[in-house]
């Protein structure tokens, strides 16, 4: 079969050739988060031609998020998209060969069978062990390689995680850091470069796995610092570091099961906590709009709804979600919740 116009050059690169190509025409990769690395990442997956792409994503387009997350403008800011829906109507315009399928919602231990079902890869957008743990204990379960990565400040990493092969995420940090404890884009910053090259390192990693180059994936853990121009490669040994992982060596799949995680999460760089309620809850945007007027003003899209409303402003989802900004107290965004939502 002839190789669309749209990937000659790519296809000519003798590491992925024709055959490569049409493997990746056929692969399905689940990204989450669409934010500074998850939305590159989107953007160069659907270039390359990846079949089909996933976007899970809890949260909505700000216009702090446009100095770095490359793919949303203004009018995304304007309409109070959600990164997933406004992800999927960028990369659709982009490359309309590619099925995008937006999934604007929080990744639970009760969604993410539905959400990630099929994946030939998933891909680490996220601001939090929490989720990351969860991915991580799906990946094992169920043999899906997956790519973690992180930035901040001009620092950033990324690891890709062959399950049984090499070591995954709970080998190399067993314990979730405490809140606090470590640099967020709130407390340090982050400058757009990094977020583009861990991404990029992502999206080639992601590549070789769907397109069967399994000889060149990447067993190390590969760090840079932008700015002071270092570069470290780390190998990932896993006779040397799985010993005793819960998750890799002894099958418990912790986060995967819902014994653990938060109900409510203070957000990365942002002045706000996501409220979650659990499975199975389902807001009526339309008769909440008509409840909610007396409070103060709201605003609602086919989306969201948003109130301001004692000082900050609440974000509520079709999904039963809130993203409270205004706050950093999960007590005070909880009690908002259920007074304005209800338990």
């Amino acid at each position: 079969m002839p190789i669309d116009e749209r990937y000659a050059r790519q296809a000519l690169f003798r590491g992925l050739g024709a055959e490569g190509q049409e493997r990746l025409q056929a692969a399905h990769a689940v990204v989450v988060g669409c934010g500074a690395l998850g939305s590159h990442v989107a953007d160069l997956l659907a270039r390359a031609g990846v079949g089909r792409l996933t976007l899970i994503d809890r949260d909505f387009v700000e216009r702090t998020n446009l100095h770095r997350q490359t793919l949303y403008d203004e009018d995304d800011v304007t309409q109070g998209l959600p990164k997933a829906a406004a992800a999927a109507r960028h990369l659709r315009a982009i490359n309309p060969r590619v099925t995008i399928e937006a999934k604007p919602a929080h990744l639970d231990a009760g969604n993410i069978d539905a959400l990630a079902e099929g994946a030939g890869v998933l891909l680490d957008g996220t601001d939090n062990f929490e989720t990351r743990f969860l991915i991580n204990d799906y990946a094992l379960k169920q043999n899906v390689p997956w790519i973690y990565a992180a930035c901040v400040g001009a620092y950033g990493l990324s690891m890709t995680i062959l399950p049984g092969v090499t070591p995954c995420l709970r080998c190399l940090v067993r314990v979730a850091p405490p809140p606090g404890t470590t640099e967020t884009c709130d407390t340090a910053g982050i400058i757009a470069p990094i977020a583009s090259l861990v991404a990029a390192v992502q999206a080639a990693e992601a590549i070789k796995i769907l397109s069967g180059a399994r000889a060149a994936i990447s067993r190390d853990l590969v760090a840079v610092d932008l700015w002071d121009n270092l570069t470290q490669r780390m190998r990932m040994d896993r006779a040397s570091i799985s010993a005793g992982c819960p998750a890799c060596e002894q099958g418990t799949y912790e986060y995967l099961a819902g014994g653990l995680g938060a109900r409510a999460t203070t957000l990365c760089g942002r002045h706000a906590v996501q409220v979650h309620p659990g499975p199975g809850v389902a807001l009526d945007l339309a008769r909440l709009e008509e409840r909610l007027r007396p409070l103060g003003p709201v605003t609602r899209n086919p989306y969201l709804l948003r109130l301001a409303f004692e000082g900050v402003t609440l974000a509520l989802f079709a999904d039963g979600r809130a993203i409270i900004s205004g706050t950093d107290d999960a007590a005070r965004a909880r009690a908002l919740y259920d007074r304005v939502v209800g338990t």
